[in-house]
């Protein structure tokens, strides 16, 4: 590594703080100085400073929209200021490349993985810089090369596997190696335990350690307050495309954290709602998929929200491809208010009167190329036939949806995929929940979105459940589970082992069972 290592010691409530202040001898390899970024009228930066020291892990915070998605383009060249400079190791830029912005060391690891799945770990690694010999590619030294690129950094993954075949997890760490053997000084993370169990997101947070002691600067964004507070050296906080605070780790608590992202309070309490009916909105028997899941089976009442938790890419993940009709089961039985709705086919599910909301709004979601009133109102077009529209009536359709869903945009109509990840999310709700579901099938409803988004996201299924919709919630999140539902069924290894009462288990034996306690 070009930087040096930088000793660190333990700071209060867990965190890890730089034992020497920033400003005490030494040098930040980027300062960010009164950079600001507008797309047309609308100033997604103003005036940002940040400065990003080697060997210090630097949480960037905000809620979505607040400018770290911008912040972190202007740094890796894809978008170009409009004022402000960047200093990189001392020489001053107006703007980046994105190719001057990488021969610099700034690199990105996006949470999108961005692996060619179809080649090898060592392929992966290396890719851009084969080594050959006499013209040809020397394949021996391409596999060495990778492997050791990886060991530098903790990582044990065979580099002959095909990257497809790795975990998340996995992947996010041939990127991180990838970048680093690249000559990565600057390495940003986005998102990088999302989706991920609490033992994968162990790995990727001891490989950011490792990256920092290394003496590389970790900018690292995450939703997740707990984890921020766990493995960041320094916290920036950015609200409307602003600063608000800078300072490190150990000087803040979640609380305060949460008040400097938001600039109020975001409490988020389960409200009462009406008892659940006696009658069934939707039945799943039987429902088995090889070893992904087996025999799974449960009845959720109209009214009732039935979540089902396990650990990242077990049972609950498989089941939106299942209820949805993408992909036809082994066997199983599924009902939709007393009706039987034949498995394997999409047409099949939506005519029942089931609404399957996906966790990947990007890839199964969302059309990005389209425009926010042109999502919210697909679905509803669709079952209605309608196939032309003009451009006020769908605007005066939907606005009735951006206003009960809390949708923010800066333009008048942009597409969805330029919205934040929070919008993005309130879009896919609207466009399915507003087609009269008799039951509704949620999978990790609040992924990747802030907490404000959270606390909305939670109002709205607790809305839907007080209009008597029959709701099954698929979550990795006990903190979710235990505020929206009102049972819960745990799975492991593809099979149910356990079910309990909301009201009969705390969040500590939730999460217990969920990661291997007593079955049931």
């Amino acid at each position: 590594m070009t930087a040096a290592a930088v000793p660190h010691s333990r700071g209060q409530g867990g965190t890890d703080a730089i034992a020497t202040a920033p400003d005490e001898g030494r040098a930040p390899l980027v300062q960010v100085r009164g950079v600001t970024k507008r797309f047309g009228g609308a100033a997604a930066l103003k005036g940002v400073g940040l400065e990003l020291y080697p060997g210090e892990v630097h949480a960037l915070m905000g809620m979505n929209g607040a400018g770290k998605s911008t912040l972190v383009q202007v740094l890796c060249g894809v978008h170009q200021p409009d004022e402000g400079i960047l200093e990189v190791s001392g020489h001053a830029h107006s703007s980046l490349t994105v190719r001057r912005a990488r021969h610099l060391g700034i690199s990105m690891v996006p949470q999108r993985r961005e692996l060619a799945m179809g080649l090898t770990v060592a392929e992966n690694v290396m890719l851009g810089a084969l080594p050959r010999r006499r013209g040809a590619v020397h394949w021996t030294s391409v596999r060495e090369e990778a492997a050791r690129a990886l060991a530098e950094l903790g990582i044990d993954i065979d580099v002959t596997r095909p990257a497809g075949e790795l975990t998340v997890a996995e992947q996010t760490m041939v990127e991180v190696a990838r970048e680093v053997r690249r000559g990565g000084r600057v390495l940003i993370l986005d998102e990088p335990t999302a989706c991920l169990g609490a033992k994968d997101a162990a790995r990727i947070r001891e490989l950011v350690h490792t990256l920092r002691d290394e003496g590389v600067a970790v900018v690292y964004i995450s939703h997740y307050i707990d984890e921020v507070m766990a493995v960041a050296d320094r916290l920036t906080v950015l609200r409307d495309g602003e600063v608000v605070t800078s300072a490190p780790a150990a000087d803040l608590d979640p609380a305060g954290l949460v008040r400097a992202m938001v600039g109020r309070e975001v409490v988020s309490h389960r409200p009462e709602r009406p008892a659940p009916k006696d009658e069934i909105g939707l039945s799943v028997r039987g429902l088995s998929q090889g070893r992904t899941i087996r025999d799974f089976a449960v009845d959720v009442r109209k009214g009732e929200v039935v979540a089902v938790l396990g650990p990242a890419g077990d049972a609950q993940s498989r089941l939106f491809d299942l209820l949805s009709g993408r992909t036809r089961p082994e066997r199983g039985e599924l009902s939709v208010d007393g009706g039987p709705v034949p498995l394997g086919r999409v047409a099949a599910s939506l005519a029942g009167g089931l609404r399957c909301v996906t966790g990947d709004r990007r890839a199964l979601g969302l059309v990005q190329g389209l425009s926010v009133d042109e999502n919210l109102m697909l679905a509803e077009d669709r079952f209605h036939r309608r196939r032309l529209h003009r451009r006020g009536e769908l605007a005066r359709r939907a606005a009735p949806r951006r206003r009960s869903y809390g949708v923010v945009t800066l333009g008048d109509d942009p597409p969805v995929g330029s919205l934040s990840g929070g919008n993005q999310q309130k879009v896919l709700l609207a466009k399915w929940l507003e087609t009269n579901p008799a039951a509704c099938f949620l999978e990790d409803p609040t992924n990747g979105v802030d907490v404000a988004a959270v606390a909305e996201i939670h109002t709205l299924v607790d809305e839907l459940a007080s209009r008597g919709v029959a709701v099954l919630l698929a979550s990795s999140s006990a903190e979710e589970v235990m505020r929206l539902a009102d049972r819960v069924l745990v799975v492991r290894a593809g099979r149910t082992v356990a079910e309990y009462d909301i009201t009969a288990i705390t969040h500590d034996e939730l999460v217990a069972t969920a990661l291997g306690g007593q079955q049931q």
